[in-house]
This record gives C-alpha cells, sequence and structure tokens, in this order.
C-alpha cells in the first residue's frame, strides 16, 4: 500500500494478524470499546510509540478489521462522491464533481479481501462464477464489483457513496429555475429528472421530495435505498437481487405494482430502467399526481424517447402512438440535470407536449442558459398549489 511508511506499514499487518488470530470479536462491540482493545495491543507490542502513532496505528486497524481499510479516509471526506479502484490497484476518486488520482495502490489480494469483506454479509461472493456482484454498505453506499475472469487485469471495485447532507434546490438551480421546481412539486406535477450517470439525478430528486407536504403518503421504490424524505409518512421499499442460486429476486416492477396497492397519494421510483416505466405512467395517469423518477438521457427530448423504449422493453405489446399518448398524459415536466464547470446543475426543465397530428412528442424548453425564460403553459393538474405560479416564481 502505497502513502505509508513501511515500518507503519508492518506494524499495521502485525496488530490485524494478532486481533484475527486472536479471534477478537471487534464487530460485536461498539466502536470505542473496540478502539480499545486495539489501542492495548499497539501499546504492548511497542511501548515507545509516541500518542500520535499509537492513534495512527489505531485507526488503520479498525478500518481494516471494521471498515473498508485504505479506503476508509475517502470514504469518510464528505466532497467525495465516488471511489474506482482500478485493475492494477490505483484508486480515483470523484471529489466535489471532478475525478482526480489519489496516492493509494492497493495490490490485488486487498482489493479481492474488501470485496469480500462487503458481499459476504449479504450471502453473496465475487469468483469465476459469480464475477459480477453489486451489494451496499451500511451507510446506503452503493457498491460495484468485477472480478476475473471478466476484469482482465485484476478485480475493479466502484462504490458511489450515500450523502448524507442533503443537496437544497438552489444549489443546483438558479433562483427563478429552483422556485419553479418547488412550485411544480407542491402543485403535484408529474416530474422525471434525467442526466447521465453521475450526474446528480438522485440527490436532484432527493431535493424535489423534499418539498413534498409532510401529510402525504409517499411511497419510495428504489434499487439501492438512497432517498431520505423528511415526511412522517413514508414507506420506504428496495428491490432484491437474486441469490447465489438465482432465486428471490424482486423486481422494481414487482414493487411498483405493489405500491398501487398501498394506498399512495404520490409514488417516487428512484430510477426507471425497464418495463416498470408502463406501470409508472399508468399510475401517474390514474390518480398518483406529483410522482417523482429518474432516467438515463443527455436531455429532455431524450428523455421521452427513452421512456418510449422502456416501455415497449416490457412483456405488453403496444402501439408506439399508444405509448407517446400514455407519456403525454403522464409526464408533465422533464427535469435536465448535468455535470458542469461549476459543478453539477439543472440545465433544462422541459414541459412535455402533446403528440401532434403526425405522431411525434416533444419537449418545450422553459429554460434559457440555466435561467428561468418561460412558465409552463398547461397548469391544469396544478389547481390544489395554492399561489399562482407567476406570483410564486417572482416573489
Amino acid at each position: 500500500m502505497r502513502g505509508v511508511p513501511d515500518e507503519m506499514g508492518s506494524l499495521v499487518d502485525r496488530i490485524h494478524e494478532r486481533v484475527v488470530r486472536g479471534g477478537a470479536a471487534l464487530g460485536s462491540v461498539d466502536r470505542e470499546e473496540a478502539a480499545g482493545q486495539v489501542d492495548r495491543l499497539v501499546r504492548l507490542d511497542s511501548p515507545l510509540l509516541d500518542e500520535a502513532a499509537v492513534r495512527s496505528i489505531t485507526s488503520a486497524v479498525l478500518a481494516r478489521a471494521l471498515g473498508l481499510g485504505p479506503l476508509e479516509p475517502l470514504l469518510a471526506d464528505p466532497l467525495v462522491t465516488d471511489v474506482m479502484v482500478n485493475p492494477g490497484g490505483r484508486v480515483w476518486v470523484d471529489r466535489d464533481g471532478a475525478l482526480a488520482a489519489t496516492d493509494l495502490m492497493l495490490c490485488e489480494s486487498v482489493v479481492s479481501h474488501l470485496v469480500e469483506r462487503v458481499v459476504a454479509p449479504l450471502g453473496l461472493h465475487a469468483d469465476r462464477s459469480r464475477p459480477v456482484v453489486d451489494a451496499r454498505l451500511p451507510d446506503g453506499s452503493r457498491v460495484h464489483a468485477v472480478v476475473r475472469p471478466l476484469a482482465v487485469d485484476g478485480p475493479c471495485l466502484t462504490i458511489r457513496r450515500f450523502g448524507s447532507r442533503p443537496v437544497r434546490l438552489d444549489e443546483v438551480a438558479s433562483p427563478g429555475v429552483a422556485a419553479l421546481l418547488a412550485w411544480v412539486v407542491r402543485a403535484r406535477a408529474n416530474v422525471i429528472v434525467c442526466g447521465g450517470a453521475g450526474a446528480g439525478k438522485t440527490t436532484l430528486l432527493n431535493a424535489l421530495a423534499a418539498g413534498i407536504p409532510g401529510g402525504e403518503r409517499v411511497i419510495t421504490i428504489e434499487d439501492a435505498a438512497e432517498l431520505r424524505l423528511p415526511g412522517d409518512h413514508v414507506v420506504r421499499l428496495e428491490a432484491r437481487p437474486a441469490n447465489g442460486e438465482g432465486h428471490g429476486e424482486v423486481r422494481i416492477r414487482d414493487l411498483v405494482r405493489a405500491a398501487l396497492r398501498m394506498r399512495p397519494d404520490r409514488i417516487v421510483v428512484g430510477e426507471v430502467r425497464s418495463g416498470e416505466a408502463l406501470d409508472m405512467l399508468q399510475a401517474m395517469n390514474t390518480g398518483h399526481e406529483g410522482s417523482l423518477s429518474t432516467c438515463h438521457a443527455n436531455g429532455p427530448v431524450e428523455a421521452l424517447r427513452r421512456l418510449e423504449t422502456l416501455v415497449l422493453m416490457g412483456d405488453v405489446d403496444l402501439p408506439h402512438a399508444v405509448v407517446r399518448e400514455q407519456i403525454a398524459g403522464a409526464v408533465d415536466l422533464v427535469v435536465h440535470i448535468a455535470r458542469t464547470g461549476s459543478g453539477r446543475r439543472v440545465v433544462d426543465v422541459a414541459e412535455v407536449g402533446r403528440v401532434d397530428r403526425f405522431g411525434r412528442l416533444d419537449a418545450r424548453s422553459l429554460v434559457h442558459e440555466g435561467r428561468l425564460g418561460d412558465l409552463p403553459h398547461r397548469p391544469a393538474r396544478f389547481a390544489s398549489a395554492g399561489e399562482p405560479l407567476a406570483e410564486w416564481v417572482g416573489s
């Protein structure tokens, strides 16, 4: 491991080996007691170490024994959103929207150990028979690992951190755009958030959903539970992958259908990526206004085309014209978030139009150069908003 003095690294290895060999049940006690146990081992082994060195060694051993070892300091950095271990052991991070290499270099055995530490408690294994595995850390962070033989040059590990600090709309949008988005959530508009990988779709979805009135019954559905809504009446559902034998899978689509029987006021789907798009559109069209979701797309028009494709990927045979009518009737606005030179920003908000006589479905942009340039033309759904949109945005 690069960046750690050889003598300190050797001491960490030695103490960690004693912890493992001695069967110390660090995981069954709180972190303070575990730190005390390791501290005593360090002092017995090297009584001449100063206090700073003892604390450093203790922290390193605890990180290896209880956490993700050398990656723990990176995961503790609030500005780091992604940690990536490439084949060969070089570690990269996405820090505050910028990709950067660290001075960490991990050997293959360490990376393999980290992967097993994450997936083993879930009853999963990463090996030649199952070389691709997804898991989640206790704090909600998502983990994706690929090992040999698919990872030709060695195992790779990607951790998408769960953001503990909620982001406000005005942090990712200009004042007028933030006011519009706050209003449409209160007005129960159906909104799709689109963007590329790592653009901040879930972060924006969290910020939008934070504006849902507390008395409403909201059901959230996700692959990995990341949404943290402040309301008192929130039900969180999470999909489940198949186990090692290929059984027990629960899909997003299954949960959307289940949610419709749970008397929701709103349904929030973390991401539509398959046939559940049709169930989501039907929910939006049948009394569950104010629902929110995300999809991967590089703009509002592309998002509508992708929704159409996702519906057609399902197990129903619908004409294209019917699918477009479903989308036009269900989705009010598409919000596009992207990485920019100033960080993650809302770069477009588009109002979904009707299907024209040529069968085309388009979206009208309300944002110009990052600022609100127009207001929606179809506010009929939004009667429950209270304050008129023009007054709200202008306030």
